[in-house]
């Protein structure tokens, strides 16, 4: 932590008596949504970032690298005092390359986007080893899959055997792949994982969005259940729906978490700077702005 010394102009610090003011320390936050370079999309260096929903402004450009996505995206950690993210990637062992490079900085989670990869056995060793902290993304609604589709039990098997997170896209957005379909992104197609897996800690991406009366619904009747705002912040369409921004992050403030969706943007979405200012500009309240950035994500970890 810091310390300010406040002193007369006509005395210095170093060496005489001070007046020693009460210590500040920045204040944390958890990113619940990043990803290791490309995901899903493989951008060559300098392409535009993808941007939904429209019409919204594009921010950023691709990285050409890895290296230079993981140099960025720890510039930013630094930058915003995100001091935990949560950190998922198609590229298992470029997930594994961040999280060694940055000790305690990570959550480390494996992707899943298709039924069988990666082979549930193998992550079953990796979570055994420590390798694994967390589930997901799982993208299955990107590749057609529901998320109640009995292709993907085994994924939410395994992570309530080892009590690990699991974030989920679950909303009627996404990118535009040919599988993905806005009908398999209601939060009610959650109900029978989390009634099979009733101490399942999940949370949904992008609140689900526009499903908020769903996700309002699923956010009462199960406790375990979040909602990563990602898509709800920063300079997007999201952010001015007046039924979000007036009422939603005020009522639902307990099961709210803040996330960048970050990937291999060298821009503001993922640096945090336009994401961040968003919660900050419409929470509410100071106390509530915290529960969003930081408090009710590190309930959820168990930090």
């Amino acid at each position: 932590m810091r310390t300010i010394c406040l002193v007369s102009a006509l005395v210095g610090c170093a060496g005489l008596p001070v007046v020693e003011a009460v210590a500040q320390e920045r204040p944390r936050i958890i990113d619940v949504h990043m990803h290791a370079h490309h995901a899903p999309f493989d951008l060559p260096g300098g392409a535009p970032g993808p941007c939904r929903p429209s019409p919204c402004q594009p921010q950023g450009r691709a990285t050409a690298t890895a290296a230079e996505s993981f140099q960025k995206t720890m510039e930013a950690m630094d930058r915003y005092n995100i001091v935990k993210g949560f950190l998922s990637g198609a590229d298992l062992d470029l997930v594994q390359q961040w999280a060694s490079k940055a000790p305690g900085r990570f959550i480390a989670s494996p992707w899943v986007m298709e039924a069988g990869k990666p082979a549930v056995d193998s992550l079953r060793r990796g979570y055994a080893a420590g390798r694994w902290g967390g589930m997901g993304e799982i993208a299955g609604q990107l590749t057609g899959l529901a998320p109640n589709d009995p292709a993907l039990a085994p994924y939410f098997a395994l992570a309530a055997e080892f009590d690990v997170p699991v974030s989920i896209h679950t909303a009627g957005i996404g990118p535009q792949l040919p599988g993905f379909r806005s009908a398999l992104g209601s939060p009610l197609l959650l109900e029978d994982v989390l009634v099979r897996h009733p101490k399942l800690r999940v949370f949904v991406e992008n609140a689900g969005y526009p499903y908020l009366d769903e996700m309002i619904a699923m956010m009462y009747q199960y406790p375990n259940l979040y909602g990563d705002l990602s898509a709800n912040s920063g300079n997007n369409a999201l952010s001015r729906d007046p039924e979000f921004t007036e009422g939603f992050l005020k009522r639902h403030q307990e099961k709210l978490i803040y996330g960048s969706d970050c990937n291999d943007l060298d821009g503001t979405r993922c640096q945090g700077a336009q994401t961040i200012a968003a919660i900050r500009r419409l929470a509410p309240s100071k106390a509530i702005e915290r529960k969003l950035l930081y408090g009710n994500a590190k309930k959820l970890f168990r930090l």
